[in-house]
C-alpha cells in the first residue's frame, strides 16, 4: 500500500482533492507494525499526527502494581493521536497504545498539517469530530467503570461490537469490563434465558436487538 492509498482509505481525508492529497503525501509516512508492538507510552510526546489505516489497537494504562488497565479499542480508519492542545508543537499521549493485530499506520507531520490545512480552514470539521470521538470514548469509559452494572456493561459491548465480543476470549472480556469471569457467565446465561441472545459453540448471536439495547439505551 502506498502513502496515497493509505490517505484515500481514511474517511478523515475524503473531502480533499487530488492536489491537496499530493500535498499531504509530502508530509506523511506509512509504517507497518506487528501484533503486540507498543506504539507509545503514557505521557510520551510526538510531532506526528497518527492514524490507524488497517488493523486494531488498544488503549490502556499501567497501575502502580504493574497491572494493565484496559481503556478501549481503537478500530482501523481512526486517529490514534490524542489531542489536548492544538497550539502545541508536540502531541502528548493520554495512555499506552499497542496493536492487537498487525497494523499499518499513517503519520503526518503535525506542524506542517496545521500550516497547510487547519490554518486554511481545511479539515477543521473532521479534526473537531475526531476530538469529539475521543471524548465519547472517555465518557463511555466513565460510564462503564463507575455507573453501569455487569448486565449493562456486557449488553452494551455486544450491542456496539458483537464481532469483537465473539473474537475475544471470555477472560479478556472480563478483564476489559472489570468483572469476574463467573459474573460474565451468569450475565450471558441470563440474557440467553430471556431469549435476547443465543450462544452456539461459544459464539453469541443477538436474537432480540431492541430488548438488548433497552438495557443500556438512555443511560
Amino acid at each position: 500500500m502506498s502513502i496515497k492509498n493509505a490517505i484515500q482509505n481514511l474517511n478523515f481525508f475524503t473531502t480533499l482533492d487530488d492536489k491537496q492529497i499530493d500535498m499531504l503525501v509530502e508530509i506523511s509516512s506509512l509504517n507497518f507494525y506487528k501484533k503486540n508492538y507498543v506504539l507509545c507510552y503514557e505521557k510520551s510526546q510526538s510531532r506526528q499526527l497518527i492514524f490507524l489505516v488497517k488493523g486494531l489497537a488498544k488503549s490502556y494504562k499501567i497501575d502502580k502494581y504493574e497491572n494493565e488497565i484496559f481503556l478501549y479499542y481503537i478500530d482501523e480508519n481512526s486517529m490514534l493521536s490524542e489531542i489536548s492542545d492544538i497550539n502545541s508543537e508536540r502531541l502528548q499521549f493520554f495512555s499506552n497504545i499497542s496493536f492487537v493485530d498487525d497494523s499499518s499506520v499513517l503519520s503526518v507531520d503535525f506542524e506542517s498539517f496545521k500550516e497547510i490545512f487547519l490554518r486554511n480552514n481545511i479539515l477543521n470539521m473532521e479534526f473537531i469530530n475526531e476530538i469529539l470521538v475521543k471524548s465519547g470514548k472517555l465518557q463511555s469509559l466513565i460510564n462503564r467503570e463507575f455507573i453501569f452494572d455487569a448486565v449493562t456493561k456486557v449488553s452494551m459491548m455486544m450491542g456496539a461490537n458483537l464481532a469483537m465480543f465473539n473474537r475475544l476470549k471470555r477472560q479478556e472480556i472480563s478483564l476489559m469490563l472489570n468483572i469476574q469471569p463467573s459474573t460474565l457467565s451468569r450475565v450471558l446465561n441470563r440474557l440467553k434465558r430471556n431469549n435476547i441472545i443465543d450462544i452456539v459453540q461459544g459464539k453469541v448471536f443477538i436474537l432480540n436487538r431492541p430488548e438488548l439495547e433497552l438495557i443500556y439505551r438512555d443511560l
